[in-house]
């Protein structure tokens, strides 16, 4: 206890030579910039992570099932039949994708098909991605209609009203090409028009994907009676985890129940191996800044050295004397700490309040018009934490090894 008061009056106090005392502001300045950057970069990360996340929202289901084996399962599996008998299930959606090559005005495109029933609309938040004035209907007597990403319309050349059918093709089951004649290797559908597009804003599905019914997939890919899928939408208030623990027992092992954020697994993933990356950086920059912190106490250990003569007068040991000065740089990395933390808190609040740095000159060139910010409380202890440890083992070594050199009498 008594050497906290005494290193904290050398901390406040002023010394007898100015330069250590801007040394010392020097320091803790230094190590106030590096936590007020981490804070600030990995609250960005942050904010990406959930711009992403609220994008993906709006097209993937909150749970989803699929075959831990092969592309496809039965509707009718025994497991499935009694799960869509749950009570805490809002929407039970099948699906059925494939691969497909689209064809229309000697153009073409490889595409994702996705046949969906007509609860399908009742799954996804369908006004914030749908593009066009027309009606959500895949089907119509023995019309089928084909909703395409805003990117993969405009590879085709087309808009939203195409007047003529979308050629689809999709090689036959177990047959071999007939170079004679490869038309008859394939299954060849058409797609109309409903005056309908979509836009995720993902690359992924605009530029890939079209939507149309379930019935077309499984004539198109000759599935009769399968799936790839199952989505489900919960009934509000039902936690996500609790129905999908209750879920899990239902399903066995035969299939993987997946949230939202397994379900875009890889790009999350890449965003989290970026945080991290980031966070390794800044951390480096902290232990330079660290030094820093060596070079203040070296010129204090000299400047009280008739304070170190007193002290071992009064009975004061050199490990006591050592940890007055050991005391002395943790508590500037503490206060470095904190004055970074509330620092990096006040640069989020600005970014999240005004989008002071932006994205481009004029507004509506990119999704969002400023970098978004999204401050978690766990990073903020993890930086806390990281600022500490770094601090205090920065200076461990140096300060036993100063203070043997210049305090010994």
């Amino acid at each position: 206890m008594v050497s906290f008061f005494i290193a904290r009056r050398y901390l406040l106090s002023k010394k007898s030579h100015h330069a250590i005392n801007i040394i010392s502001g020097i320091s803790i300045g230094g190590v106030a910039i590096a936590t007020a950057a981490l804070i600030c970069i990995l609250s960005v990360f942050n904010g990406f992570q959930d711009m992403v996340a609220n994008l993906f929202t709006a097209f993937d289901p909150e749970l989803k099932i699929i075959p831990k084996e092969g592309k496809f399962m039965a509707a009718d599996e025994p497991e499935l039949e009694q799960l869509k008998q749950s009570n805490l299930i809002e929407v039970y959606s099948e699906t059925l994708e494939d691969n497909a090559l689209l064809m229309i005005n000697g153009r073409q495109n490889m595409a994702v098909i996705k046949g969906v029933d007509d609860n399908f609309i009742n799954l996804i938040e369908w006004d914030k991605i749908k593009y066009g004035d027309g009606e959500f209907h895949l089907h119509a007597d023995i019309l089928d209609y084909g909703i395409l990403g805003v990117n993969l319309l405009a590879s085709l050349g087309l808009g939203a009203d195409f007047s003529i059918p979308i050629q689809v093709f999709a090689p036959r089951q177990g047959e071999m090409i007939d170079l004679n004649d490869p038309s008859e290797s394939f299954n060849q559908e058409e797609l109309y028009s409903n005056n309908l597009a979509f836009c995720v804003k993902q690359q992924k599905y605009d530029s890939h994907y079209a939507i149309t019914h379930i019935s077309f997939t499984r004539r198109l890919f000759e599935k009769q009676g399968y799936v790839s899928s199952v989505e489900l939408k919960l009934k509000p208030g039902v936690s996500i985890n609790s129905a999908r623990k209750q879920f899990a027992q239902i399903l066995g092992d035969k299939y993987n129940l997946l949230n939202r954020y397994e379900q875009q697994e890889d790009t999350f993933k890449i965003m989290q191996i970026e945080k991290l990356i980031s966070y390794v950086f800044l951390t480096f920059i902290l232990m330079i800044a660290c030094f820093n912190i060596i070079g203040s106490l070296s010129m204090l250990i000299i400047d009280k050295k008739q304070d170190v003569i007193t002290l071992r007068n009064l009975g004061a040991s050199d490990k006591q004397i050592a940890g007055v000065f050991m005391l002395e740089g943790r508590l500037i990395s503490l206060v470095g700490a904190l004055i970074g933390i509330i620092i990096g808190l006040f640069l989020c609040w600005i970014q999240q309040e005004y989008g002071v740095i932006r994205f481009g000159q004029s507004a509506g060139s990119y999704i969002i018009d400023a970098y978004p910010v999204n401050v978690h409380l766990l990073d903020v202890v993890i930086v806390f934490a990281t600022v500490l440890i770094v601090g205090f083992v920065a200076v461990w070594y140096p300060v036993r090894y100063l203070s043997k050199k210049y305090t010994t009498q």
